[in-house]
């Protein structure tokens, strides 16, 4: 099958396999046929960050970029099979999922595998293309929100006045939280973005305090705003905030405006210091995988199972949805581009997806 690598180095180099082996599944897997593929920003970091790998040779994240791997974690497509063990899957059956990070049967391919706890259904409404937006970005915001912040959930949505602050609220993650945040009744949301905010707005409830604020004016400006709105109506402490990816430029305005005794959770690969009060958690999405021997976290699989089901039942019910996306033109000969436009922010509020059957020779 062709099957896409991504090669370690710091300028974003792919190569296109056209011989691979189809893989089979395991036990807990499920063998799907690729419709779409999603992208991260990760599928260039990781590459680029394990060039400089100097490890052990292991089944880690950077052990495998280093060797060069499929990146491709988003699945959209259908089942054509599956291991012994899953009873919720059958072939045919329309599905989205998260795959493994650096394990074999990356969604960059005309076959992936994905664990069935990270596999979930699409309903017949929705477009593969929106659906290979979902898994890592709102996996990631699901471990970050309900795990590490310990926000409720939608399935035991809060009863009282919860602020929660997003410092980049219009990338992927971001808006995830924000949806799995208002799908759970957390309010009022305070959503930093930039040229973003229009699509933020669409998120948000400005009935129950939600704002958007424009990164643009500044860290005092910014400040001086969350701490005005959350006086004006009577909100009380703001107690969670969340920097998806963002980096330094969210510390200063989370580290004012977050309660000394609260918590600050940092998306990797952001890491910095909140200060010698205030709880910092950090999110690797691979925890729903038990990736990296519990490095990022401890086995979060039972998160991503409830999740994943949640999922199906939210898109179905109209509560829940995708990201905005750009399909972009080859399949997969179009990934190289993509991940450069993408190391170079040329898009906002947009995920870039792969219509696999484009890719010439198919």
């Amino acid at each position: 099958m062709k099957n896409l690598v991504n090669c370690p180095g710091s300028g974003v180099k792919v190569k296109i396999e056209s011989d691979t082996p189809i893989p089979e599944p395991s036990a807990k897997q499920v063998f799907i046929k690729v419709v779409v593929s999603g992208s991260n920003p990760k599928d260039w970091k990781v590459p680029e960050f394990a060039a400089s790998y100097d490890g052990p040779d292991d089944d880690s994240i950077m052990a495998r970029g280093k060797r060069g791997v499929n990146q491709g974690d988003d699945i959209a497509g259908i089942v054509e099979k599956v291991g012994k063990d899953v009873v919720e899957f059958k072939k045919g059956d329309r599905v989205a999922a998260f795959h493994e990070m650096g394990g074999p049967g990356g969604s960059y391919a005309e076959y992936a595998l994905a664990w069935d706890w990270t596999t979930f259904h699409i309903p017949a409404e929705k477009s593969f293309e929106e659906a290979a937006t979902i898994p890592l970005a709102s996996l990631t915001a699901a471990v970050a929100v309900f795990r590490n912040l310990k926000l409720p959930t939608p399935w035991n949505p809060a009863t009282t006045s919860t602020p929660f602050v997003v410092y980049g609220a219009s990338s992927a993650v971001g808006s995830f939280a924000i949806k799995l945040a208002r799908n759970s009744n957390v309010h009022p949301i305070i959503a930093i973005a930039g040229k973003g905010s229009h699509y933020v707005e669409t998120l948000l409830d400005s009935s129950k305090g939600d704002i958007v604020i424009d990164y643009r004016i500044g860290a005092d400006e910014m400040i001086s705003k969350i701490r005005a709105h959350l006086k004006a109506g009577n909100y009380g402490e703001l107690r969670h905030g969340l920097d998806p990816g963002i980096g330094l430029p969210s510390q200063k305005v989370l580290t004012e405006v977050v309660a000394s005794d609260g918590s600050i959770d940092l998306v990797l690969p952001s890491d910095w210091d909140v200060g010698s009060s205030q709880t910092k958690t950090k999110t690797s999405v691979g925890t729903v995988h038990n990736q990296d021997n519990g490095a990022h976290g401890a086995d979060a699989s039972d998160l991503g199972l409830v999740t994943c089901r949640w999922f199906t039942r939210a898109l179905q019910a109209g509560t829940f949805d995708g990201h905005p996306f750009e399909v972009r033109p080859g399949g997969l000969e179009g990934v190289e581009q993509a991940l450069k436009d993408l190391k170079d922010g040329k898009q906002s509020a947009v995920k870039y997806v792969f219509r696999i059957a484009d890719t010439p020779g198919l």
